[in-house]
């Protein structure tokens, strides 16, 4: 896992100021993701309001899970199960990748500079990499 001391740091520190602007902040991240991948939306319910909550739950859980990478990597594990039978594919993690650091961006605002960013893209690479390898092998 390559996410340093520092990086893990920036990311939940970030994070705790995304908490409070959770639902506008799940609202750009879909807006941005159908965007992005169109072909996604289907996947989804209209009413994305429990989806919203769901992803927030599950960007709690992979930010605290910094502090324990063993456990965090069975609950990505099971998380790609899941997402499987939902019907993502490994194409759709760079789309997901790129609404959440756009929806960040929004958030945070002008605090999210280069190195926040960063350290956002290389949590996003251990969470998209470890789910990946679990249920896309190639």
């Amino acid at each position: 896992m390559a996410i340093s001391l520092r990086q893990k740091q920036l990311v939940q520190g970030s994070f705790a100021k995304v908490v409070p602007i959770a639902d506008t902040a799940a609202t750009i991240f879909y807006d941005k993701l159908f965007e992005f991948a169109p072909q996604v939306r289907s996947m989804f319910k209209s009413d994305l309001s429990e989806q919203k909550k769901k992803l927030m739950t599950a960007l709690t859980v992979a930010v605290k899970g910094l502090d324990d990478i063993p456990k965090l990597v069975k609950i990505l594990q099971n998380l790609a199960e899941t997402h499987v039978q939902y019907g993502v594919k490994a194409e759709h993690f760079s789309p997901v990748g790129n609404a959440l650091l756009f929806a960040l961006k929004q958030g945070l605002g002008d605090e999210f500079d280069q190195e926040l960013r960063e350290a956002w893209i290389a949590v996003i690479h251990v969470v998209a990499d470890t789910m990946k390898a679990h249920s896309f092998p190639e």
